[in-house]
């Protein structure tokens, strides 16, 4: 897994320093950037709400993002979840709300029998994405194909140049027919081999977006968002949106104690037995974990180290390490709406981004990576609790996006 990332990343690394000290130096914003906001205004959204609109849009939300599935069956014939889909966006629609739509991912075609590593299956890509942008521009008001290719449970089988050719057929086939729609991309972090592989066909999109999470998965400050966002703008030159940002609201790290006993809990004694055993201590571990852990190692020699030293390990130990966390906002309920209040309106100031979508709307009773209840990686993101009562980080995104205009 860890050769999957490097592999990609080494060659073009080079990039990135260079693309973010020429953005200090130059205009920030650019004709694409004030087209895209006269056409769809700054776009303040937030991801997987439920449908109670009208205490979503107390917050001052105005956009929403979820997933289109699939739409056909193996006859050809629409899905009944896609035909929900359209449903649910319609309701956002009749409640004031616009919708960016998530398109399916590559290995969501794979499913479907269509293999962007095949030249025979790339027009059958190009087919559905034409039908999806002619179904649904009336419904949406923007498309964002696939999701953090380069991440590997969203781009595995395929590799981060394969993942960027199926988004470019993608977008090359929606453009004739987008009208008004806006139509892009996101990446996770810098991602600078994606945004390369993408480079040739920046005329296709409308924007690039970029998924941040400082201090909830590794170490972070404040000014990194702003040098990552300034990074993208420079490098692509076009309207950036903050597809993905948020902060936990809760998690602490584990003692070591806490820690040897989880191992034990799954069979090994300690983690030199783990490693020596893995095999037999992968399956040991719940259903959903272990299958999820053999789908993103991929072979058993990767097991050890993504159980041990990967972004997995949080949530094996089911903890936030006390590096995990951006200093002066603790993964609090406090410490989450103080990051609201701040970063908000430090980002608008930023004339070349385009939009924020806050991850996520609802806190969640499972992670829905390890399936835990109590990991806090996946399980402490809303605004709201698991039983929709608001937080205080959803008085301060109320505030912050209300004061923009």
């Amino acid at each position: 897994m860890e050769n999957f990332i490097l592999d990609q990343v080494k060659p073009t690394l080079k990039y990135l320093p260079k693309a973010l000290v020429k953005s200090y130096f130059k205009p920030e914003s650019n004709a694409d950037t004030k087209k895209f906001l006269e056409k769809t205004g700054f776009i303040k959204g937030i991801c997987h709400p439920r449908d109670n609109f009208e205490q979503v849009r107390g917050a001052n939300i105005e956009w929403t993002r979820f997933d289109i599935p699939f739409p056909f069956d193996e006859n050809g014939n629409e899905t009944e979840a896609y035909k929900g889909f359209k449903e649910r966006v319609q309701k956002f629609r009749d409640n004031g709300m616009k919708v960016m739509a998530v398109t399916p991912f590559p290995d969501h075609f794979l499913a479907h029998g269509i293999d962007v590593r095949k030249e025979e299956d790339k027009k059958k890509i190009a087919e559905v994405s034409e039908f999806l942008v002619k179904d649904l521009k009336d419904l949406c008001g923007a498309f964002q194909i696939a999701n953090e290719i380069g991440i590997p449970r969203f781009t595995l089988p395929f590799t981060v140049k394969e993942g960027a050719e199926f988004i470019a057929i993608c977008a090359k086939a929606m453009a004739p027919y987008k009208g008004d729609l806006a139509v892009g991309y996101n990446c996770a972090g810098p991602q600078v081999d994606l945004n390369i592989y993408l480079k040739p066909y920046m005329e296709h999109f409308d924007f690039v977006g970029i998924d941040i999470y400082m201090g909830c998965f590794f170490f972070g400050t404040m000014w990194l968002f702003e040098a990552l966002l300034r990074y993208l703008w420079e490098f692509t030159r076009k309207p950036i949106i903050l597809c993905e940002f948020g902060y936990i609201s809760g998690g602490a790290p584990k003692t070591k104690k806490e820690k040897l006993d989880i191992i034990r809990s799954y069979g090994a004694k300690n983690k030199k037995e783990a490693r020596k055993n893995i095999g037999e201590f992968i399956e040991n571990l719940p259903e959903r974990m272990k299958t999820y852990v053999k789908h993103c190692a991929q072979e058993p020699g990767n097991y050890a180290n993504y159980i041990f030293r990967s972004e997995f390990t949080n949530h094996f130990y089911k903890e936030l390490p006390k590096t995990c966390v951006i200093p002066g906002y603790p993964h609090t309920d406090e410490g989450q709406a103080r990051f609201y209040k701040d970063i908000i309106p430090r980002l608008k100031k930023l004339d070349f981004m385009g939009g924020l979508i806050i991850y996520c709307w609802r806190d969640d009773e499972r992670c829905y990576v390890c399936g835990q209840e109590d990991c806090p990686t996946e399980t402490r993101w809303g605004l709201v609790t698991c039983d929709e009562k608001e937080k205080p980080s959803y008085y301060a995104v109320k505030e912050a996006f209300g004061n923009i205009k």
